[in-house]
């Protein structure tokens, strides 16, 4: 039986949750995730802890906000005069926007408050700062093929066509 190693292309059902319970995200009733073990393709604890694991395998993970999305950064929270936004979508609470940092680095961005002519927008990931909780269901462990390798992530189904 193969196990998950660097070079792996992994296949896993799973559920996420936040530190309440609640279901942030699931392949449930969909397709399972499939990522190239190793490559950073998923968050780093998790991919920590499916490392030498077999498809078969069910575990819990919980990943700490270092080893997943990161901390809750302050100093990417920011004010922008409205006129420096699109005139489309209106702002509004919530709304995610799409932005270029000072180093040409692509930047996703969420209102997360309106005041008068001001909007703060927030650049952390929606779940930085957040213990991630792992229901993990191990479908299928191959090994990569030569192009997966070259190109750090899945090609075909379940992962990227190009």
């Amino acid at each position: 039986m193969t196990t998950i190693a660097n070079g792996s292309v992994v296949a896993f059902d799973y559920t996420l949750r936040d530190g309440a319970g609640a279901v942030i995200d699931s392949s449930q009733g969909g397709s399972p995730m499939v990522y190239l073990h190793g490559h950073g393709n998923i968050v780093a604890g998790l991919e920590e802890a499916l490392q030498g694991k077999t498809a078969g395998s069910n575990l819990k993970v919980t990943v700490k906000p270092e080893d997943g999305y990161g901390e809750w950064r302050e100093e990417l929270v920011m004010k922008v005069a409205r006129a420096r936004l699109p005139k489309t979508p209106e702002p509004r609470v919530g709304l995610e926007l799409q932005g270029v940092g000072p180093g040409g680095e692509p930047l996703h961005l969420r209102v997360i408050a309106i005041e008068g002519d001001m909007i703060s927008l927030d650049a952390n990931h929606p779940l930085a700062g957040q213990e991630l909780h792992f229901d993990v269901s191990i479908q299928d462990v191959r090994a990569a093929s030569e192009e997966e390798l070259a190109h750090g992530h899945v090609h075909g189904h379940g992962g990227a066509h190009h």
